[in-house]
Protein backbone atom coordinates (compact mmCIF):
# COMPACT_ATOMS: atom_id res chain seq x y z
CA UNK A 1 0.00 0.00 0.00
CA UNK A 2 1.38 3.32 -0.60
CA UNK A 3 0.56 7.08 1.08
CA UNK A 4 -0.87 9.59 -1.37
CA UNK A 5 1.32 11.34 -3.33
CA UNK A 6 2.93 13.80 -1.34
CA UNK A 7 3.91 16.00 -3.48
CA UNK A 8 7.72 15.34 -2.89
CA UNK A 9 7.87 14.50 -6.64
CA UNK A 10 8.95 10.84 -5.19
CA UNK A 11 5.35 9.51 -6.11
CA UNK A 12 4.48 9.18 -2.70
CA UNK A 13 6.48 7.28 0.45
CA UNK A 14 5.16 3.94 1.28
CA UNK A 15 2.69 2.49 3.78
CA UNK A 16 4.35 -0.29 6.12
CA UNK A 17 5.14 -0.92 9.92
CA UNK A 18 7.46 0.86 11.48
CA UNK A 19 10.20 -1.03 13.47
CA UNK A 20 10.85 0.26 16.76
CA UNK A 21 9.15 0.65 20.06
CA UNK A 22 9.11 2.87 22.74
CA UNK A 23 11.99 2.58 25.21
CA UNK A 24 10.74 -0.16 27.73
CA UNK A 25 10.83 2.26 30.95
CA UNK A 26 8.03 4.26 28.88
CA UNK A 27 5.67 1.71 30.37
CA UNK A 28 6.91 2.36 33.99
CA UNK A 29 6.33 6.26 32.99
CA UNK A 30 2.57 5.86 31.25
CA UNK A 31 1.49 3.75 34.36
CA UNK A 32 3.09 6.51 36.29
CA UNK A 33 1.24 9.29 34.50
CA UNK A 34 -1.90 7.24 34.38
CA UNK A 35 -1.93 6.21 38.26
CA UNK A 36 -1.47 10.16 39.22
CA UNK A 37 -4.62 10.90 37.16
CA UNK A 38 -6.31 7.53 38.57
CA UNK A 39 -5.85 7.79 42.18
CA UNK A 40 -7.29 10.84 42.81
CA UNK A 41 -10.45 10.12 40.31
CA UNK A 42 -10.96 6.47 42.10
CA UNK A 43 -9.96 8.43 45.64
CA UNK A 44 -12.93 11.44 44.85
CA UNK A 45 -15.67 8.64 43.78
CA UNK A 46 -14.60 6.58 47.12
CA UNK A 47 -14.89 9.97 49.36
CA UNK A 48 -17.72 11.50 47.98
CA UNK A 49 -19.36 8.08 48.65
CA UNK A 50 -18.61 8.15 52.30
CA UNK A 51 -19.49 11.71 53.07
CA UNK A 52 -22.30 12.84 50.72
CA UNK A 53 -24.63 9.24 50.38
CA UNK A 54 -26.01 7.22 53.13
CA UNK A 55 -23.77 4.56 51.86
CA UNK A 56 -26.96 2.33 49.85
CA UNK A 57 -25.08 -0.84 49.35
CA UNK A 58 -25.40 -0.73 45.58
CA UNK A 59 -23.83 2.83 45.13
CA UNK A 60 -21.12 1.50 47.20
CA UNK A 61 -20.69 -1.71 44.45
CA UNK A 62 -21.10 0.76 41.69
CA UNK A 63 -18.29 3.33 43.23
CA UNK A 64 -15.96 0.10 44.34
CA UNK A 65 -16.18 -1.34 40.21
CA UNK A 66 -15.41 2.36 38.97
CA UNK A 67 -12.42 2.43 41.72
CA UNK A 68 -11.11 -0.84 40.45
CA UNK A 69 -11.62 -0.09 36.46
CA UNK A 70 -9.80 3.27 37.31
CA UNK A 71 -6.62 1.53 38.22
CA UNK A 72 -7.29 -1.53 36.26
CA UNK A 73 -7.13 1.08 33.28
CA UNK A 74 -3.94 2.83 34.74
CA UNK A 75 -2.08 -0.52 35.13
CA UNK A 76 -3.30 -2.12 31.96
CA UNK A 77 -3.53 0.83 29.41
CA UNK A 78 0.46 1.38 29.22
CA UNK A 79 0.99 -2.41 28.54
CA UNK A 80 -1.25 -2.05 25.84
CA UNK A 81 -0.16 0.76 24.48
CA UNK A 82 3.41 -0.40 24.18
CA UNK A 83 2.47 -3.78 22.21
CA UNK A 84 0.74 -1.50 19.34
CA UNK A 85 2.82 1.89 19.29
CA UNK A 86 5.87 1.47 16.86
CA UNK A 87 8.01 4.49 15.34
CA UNK A 88 10.63 4.79 12.47
CA UNK A 89 12.51 6.95 10.93
CA UNK A 90 14.12 6.38 7.21
CA UNK A 91 15.73 8.91 4.77
CA UNK A 92 12.40 9.47 3.05
CA UNK A 93 10.32 9.49 6.02
CA UNK A 94 8.88 9.68 9.94
CA UNK A 95 6.23 6.77 10.57
CA UNK A 96 4.34 6.48 13.59
CA UNK A 97 1.60 4.13 14.02
CA UNK A 98 -0.83 4.57 17.75
CA UNK A 99 -4.12 3.19 19.30
CA UNK A 100 -5.12 0.40 20.93
CA UNK A 101 -8.58 -0.36 18.67
CA UNK A 102 -8.01 1.86 15.56
CA UNK A 103 -4.69 1.81 14.56
CA UNK A 104 -3.60 5.47 13.57
CA UNK A 105 -0.64 5.47 10.70
CA UNK A 106 1.27 8.92 10.47
CA UNK A 107 3.82 8.86 7.68
CA UNK A 108 5.72 12.31 7.14
CA UNK A 109 8.12 12.84 4.09
CA UNK A 110 11.04 14.37 4.95
CA UNK A 111 10.33 17.16 2.58
CA UNK A 112 7.40 18.06 4.66
CA UNK A 113 9.10 18.70 8.03
CA UNK A 114 9.13 22.10 9.32
CA UNK A 115 10.89 21.43 12.96
CA UNK A 116 11.80 18.74 15.22
CA UNK A 117 11.32 18.92 18.93
CA UNK A 118 12.60 17.12 21.98
CA UNK A 119 10.57 17.25 25.21
CA UNK A 120 11.00 15.93 29.01
CA UNK A 121 8.96 16.39 31.18
CA UNK A 122 9.31 15.86 35.15
CA UNK A 123 8.12 12.34 35.53
CA UNK A 124 9.88 11.26 32.35
CA UNK A 125 13.09 12.99 33.92
CA UNK A 126 12.93 10.63 36.25
CA UNK A 127 12.84 7.81 34.11
CA UNK A 128 15.47 9.00 31.81
CA UNK A 129 13.06 9.50 28.95
CA UNK A 130 12.03 11.93 26.12
CA UNK A 131 9.46 13.02 23.49
CA UNK A 132 10.32 13.77 19.77
CA UNK A 133 7.94 15.46 18.19
CA UNK A 134 8.17 16.34 14.09
CA UNK A 135 6.04 19.53 12.65
CA UNK A 136 5.10 19.59 9.68
CA UNK A 137 2.36 21.87 7.37
CA UNK A 138 -0.42 19.24 8.10
CA UNK A 139 -3.88 19.79 8.89
CA UNK A 140 -3.30 16.33 11.26
CA UNK A 141 -0.97 18.43 14.01
CA UNK A 142 2.59 16.98 14.70
CA UNK A 143 3.48 13.76 14.85
CA UNK A 144 4.98 12.57 18.25
CA UNK A 145 7.79 9.97 19.23
CA UNK A 146 7.13 9.41 22.30
CA UNK A 147 8.70 7.65 25.55
CA UNK A 148 12.80 7.56 23.62
CA UNK A 149 15.64 6.96 26.02
CA UNK A 150 16.66 10.78 26.28
CA UNK A 151 19.93 10.07 24.22
CA UNK A 152 18.28 8.25 21.59
CA UNK A 153 15.92 11.61 21.60
CA UNK A 154 18.81 13.93 20.94
CA UNK A 155 20.59 11.84 18.55
CA UNK A 156 17.43 11.23 16.46
CA UNK A 157 16.58 14.97 16.71
CA UNK A 158 20.25 15.72 15.10
CA UNK A 159 19.84 13.41 12.62
CA UNK A 160 16.39 14.25 11.35
CA UNK A 161 17.21 18.37 11.36
CA UNK A 162 20.24 17.04 9.54
CA UNK A 163 18.62 14.74 6.70
CA UNK A 164 15.86 17.59 6.59
CA UNK A 165 18.25 20.23 5.87
CA UNK A 166 20.14 17.90 2.95
CA UNK A 167 16.15 17.54 1.49
CA UNK A 168 15.17 19.17 -0.91
CA UNK A 169 11.71 20.75 -0.76
CA UNK A 170 10.03 23.82 1.25
CA UNK A 171 8.00 22.05 3.84
CA UNK A 172 5.07 23.55 3.15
Amino acid sequence: MRAPDAGDGAGGVALRPPRHQADPRAVAWWTAQALILAVPVAGAAVAAYWLFTGHPVWLGVLVAGFAVCCLALALAGPRASYRVERWEVTDDAVYTRKGWLTHTWRVAPMSRIQTVDTARGPVQRLFGLADVTVTTASAAGPITIEGLDHELAAELAARLTAITQATPGDAT
